[in-house]
């Protein structure tokens, strides 16, 4: 079934304006590391899901999932106000927001895929010197 094209726009909107609130308006230490990467609306424009990321201060440093799920928590009545207000919408959608965990996903993709790699290439050195178990024609020929 097709997806409803109001819903994908509003949801584009409520995303860049989630994203932009929390940059600017919402004043929460524990959000400066929190990137907004996803909004999805329902067809009937009632609730929306907005998936987010949390970076380390660091490359050697772990997100703090928690204290940014937290955050987003007590924020949500705020965000919603500002969404309400600059969507100009009948009824403002409730915001409920999950852990967007599309790049965990890719990273363990790609580190399978460097895997089956060195793996094709050790196949790949031991078929070069390989001869094929038996005669050289392995099927049964009749002579005449």
């Amino acid at each position: 079934m097709a997806e409803n094209p109001r819903a994908q726009r509003l949801a584009k909107r409520i995303q860049e304006i989630v994203a932009r609130a929390i940059e600017r308006q919402v004043k929460d230490r524990r959000l400066e590391l929190v990137t907004i990467t996803d909004a999805r609306l329902t067809g009937d424009l009632q609730d929306a899901t907005v998936y987010y990321t949390v970076r380390g201060r660091d490359i050697n440093d772990e997100p703090d999932y928690d204290q940014a799920a937290e955050a987003l928590h007590r924020a949500r009545g705020q965000l919603r106000k500002i969404v309400g207000d600059e969507l100009g919408v009948r009824f403002t959608p409730t915001l409920a927001f999950e852990q967007d965990t599309v790049p965990e996903a890719s990273a363990r993709m790609e580190e399978l895929l460097s895997r089956a790699r060195e793996r094709d290439a050790e196949l790949a050195k031991l078929r070069a010197n390989a001869t094929p178990a038996g005669e050289g024609n392995p099927y049964k020929t009749t002579d005449i």
